[in-house]
Formats: C-alpha cells, structure tokens, sequence
C-alpha cells in the first residue's frame, strides 16, 4: 500500500472534525493575504498611492511565486510530511501578513506579498497529503470539499470582519490582527497533527510537466484561474468605482461570494464521486460563465452584483475543489503532493496572469469588457474540461 493512503479501517488521527478545522484553517491563511488585498484595495490605493494596475500586481507577484514553487514545494511535502509543511506555511503566511501591515508603499508591498506565494504553494499537496494518510477513502470527499472551502473562509474573512476591523483600527491593524492569528494557527497545527516519520534523504525524481489527467487538470485550473483571481482582485474595487458602494459594502461583496464558495465547495465536492467527478468540472465553469455575464449586467443593474458574486462562489471557486478531489482519485502511489503541487501551478499561473490583463481594462475603466473577458476565460475552461471528460468516457467504455 502506497504511503499516502490508509485504508477503511484505518484509526483516526485524533478527532477527525478537529483535523478538518484545522486543515480548512490553514487552507484560508495560505491565501488570506491576497484576499485582504482586494477587500481593502480600496483603502490601499488611496493610503499608499498606488494605482489599479499595481493593485493587479500584487496578485500577478503573490500567484507567479506561488506556481514557481508548486513542483518542488509538492516534493518537499513528499520528503519532510504534511506537519512541518504545515507549520511552515502558517509561520510564513504570519510573516507575510505582518509585512504587507508594515509596507510604506508598493516595493515592500509586492516583496511581502512574494513571500505569501510559499504558503500558497505548500497549501494543497500539505493538506491532501494530510487526508490521504489520516482519512479513510470514504471520508475523504467530505474533508476534501470542507478544507478547500478554507480558501472561500478567508475571502470572508477578508471582506467582512477584517474590512470592519479596517474601518475602526485603520487597514494595517486589520492586516496586523491576521498576522498574529496565523501564529496562534501555528501552534494549534503543531498540537492536533502527529509528528511526521524522519524526513527522507532522497525525495523521489520530481515530475515537472504534468501528464494525462494530471495535465488536464492543470490546464483547467490555469484558465479557471485567470477568471477567479481577476474577480477577487478587483471586485471590491467595482462596487466602489462603478457600483457607488462604500469601501465597507464593497467588501461585503467579497464575503458573500467568500460564503457562497464555502457551501460551494463543500456540496460539489460531496458529489464527486468517482464516474460523476469528471463531468462536474465543465458544468461548474457553464455556471461561472453565467456568473461573470451577471457582473457585466450589474453595470445596469447594480443588485445583479450580489447575485453574481454567489454564483461565482457556487461554480466558479467550486471548480478548484473538485479538481482536488479528482487530484486525490487519481494520484500516482506516492505522488499525492507533487500530483496535488502540478495542479496548483496551474492554477496559480492562471491567477498570476488574469489580472494584470483585467488591470488595464479597470483602469480605463472598462468594468464591462473585463468581465466579459472573465465570462471567456471560463468558457474556455468548461471546453478543456468537457474535452477531458468525454476522453475519459471513451476510455472507460474501450473494450479491453
């Protein structure tokens, strides 16, 4: 039996509802800056001077990092075990966060946001690795669906609570406050997790492009990325330029697509079971294209703001969770982090290069075409998606 897996009777690792919370906790730091980033861009593009095009920059920096370090921070999780990995990317996010509080203007602001792509790499194959060695395959979906929903509990985090901290300690002491959660997360990762086995002298030959399914995948999530981060980034920033929100309700735009993403997440990755698993990817992205069209639409009617910031949440961010799932059934013996990391590069990269495009739309002030270019990016991902599927059905039905 491969040493990522466990079998049905496997013993639990202490509580298993204590392990999900954790893993979804550290899911939500990983990103938790680049989240605050958006819900407060507002405040930080008045404050540090900094333009919308810079603000996109910080998410092109904090993913382009992110998919960097994904192949080796996947074969680092395979060597060192899914506990170190996790403190790390805690005590890091932790740094991360108290920089960007720190940052006097937008060099040490892009520099700490570099700093936060390590968490973001170390996240999914940390986590996954976690599952498949602790929870028996029956569980896995449920736990799988609910930590990745971690990343959505951030966005709410960031758009709600945080942004009213904001609005009363000013933004730094907002980003503050966070830092010093993720050190306090620290702590509880050392204490829930069991020690890992002695870390390996040799990790096994890493993998640098992905193949078949793995490579399917990740080609979804890149084009499934370029579409989400352009709405995280720059969602907020709508409701107040174009929308005539305060910074405090355009926040609250990003907690409720944080909420939305959360039930999201944990429904559809319910439902990816194996033979229905490939066919939800494309059918999620048909849901998010109607999503960014809704955003377009609420240059008209401003209420569709709401709507579309759920329906992104349901679909869009969901995608991301049931490619995990489909990461964790199909998994090489032994590779689950280096497997989950290739996914995640893509799907970093596609966060790294959305943006910046959006960017220059924003800045114009061209809300409508920038989220009809986020509407094609989605399409995009549902043909890759759809494509994969109906290769897999065929395989599936070939005679042997």
């Amino acid at each position: 039996m491969s040493e990522d897996r466990v079998t049905e009777k496997a013993p639990a690792v202490g509580s298993r509802g204590g392990l999900t919370a954790l893993l979804t906790c550290a899911m939500a730091f990983s990103m938790l800056q680049l989240f605050l980033l958006g819900a407060l861009g507002p405040r930080l593009v008045d404050d540090l001077d900094i333009s919308a095009t810079v603000l996109g920059l910080t998410t092109t920096i904090g993913f382009g990092t992110a998919a960097v370090l994904s192949p080796s921070s996947g074969r680092i999780v395979d060597r060192v075990g899914p506990r170190r990995a996790l403190v790390t990317l805690l005590l890091v996010s932790a740094v991360a966060l108290g920089l960007i509080g720190a940052a006097p203007g937008a060099g040490i602001l892009l520099a700490a946001v570099a700093v936060g792509g390590l968490p973001q790499a170390l996240a999914n194959p940390a986590t996954n690795k976690a599952i498949l060695a602790t929870v028996a395959p029956a569980g896995r979906g449920s736990v799988t669906g609910t930590k990745q929903s971690g990343v959505q509990l951030g966005a709410f985090a960031a758009g709600l609570p945080l942004v009213a901290l904001a609005a009363w300690a000013g933004w730094r002491g907002a980003v503050w406050t966070a830092a010093g959660a993720a050190v306090v997360a620290a702590l509880w990762a050392l204490r829930v997790l069991p020690p890992d086995p002695p870390a390996k002298g040799t990790a096994p030959r890493t993998t640098l492009v992905p193949r078949g399914a793995i490579a399917w995948l990740a080609a979804f999530s890149l084009l499934l990325g370029c579409g989400i981060a352009s709405v995280n980034t720059y969602l907020a920033l709508f409701g107040v330029r174009e929308l005539a929100m305060g910074p405090t309700a355009a926040g609250a735009l990003v907690a409720v697509l944080g909420v939305a993403g959360i039930a999201g997440r944990v429904g559809w990755s319910k439902a990816a079971t194996p033979g229905r698993a490939e066919w939800l990817p494309s059918r999620l992205a048909a849901g998010a294209v109607l999503a960014a069209l809704l955003l377009a639409g609420a240059l008209l009617v401003h209420q569709l703001a709401w709507v579309a910031a759920v329906a992104v949440g349901v679909f869009a961010v969901s995608g991301n969770a049931v490619s995990m799932v489909l990461v964790m059934q199909r998994a090489a013996p032994g590779r689950a982090g280096q497997d989950s990391a290739l996914v995640s590069a893509g799907f970093f990269a596609g966060f790294a290069m959305g943006p910046p495009i959006f960017g220059l739309l924003a800045e114009a002030g061209r809300y409508g075409p920038g989220w009809l270019l986020v509407a094609a990016e989605f399409a995009a991902a549902g043909i890759v998606a759809y494509a994969w599927a109906w290769r897999e059905r065929r395989k599936s039905t070939v005679p042997a």
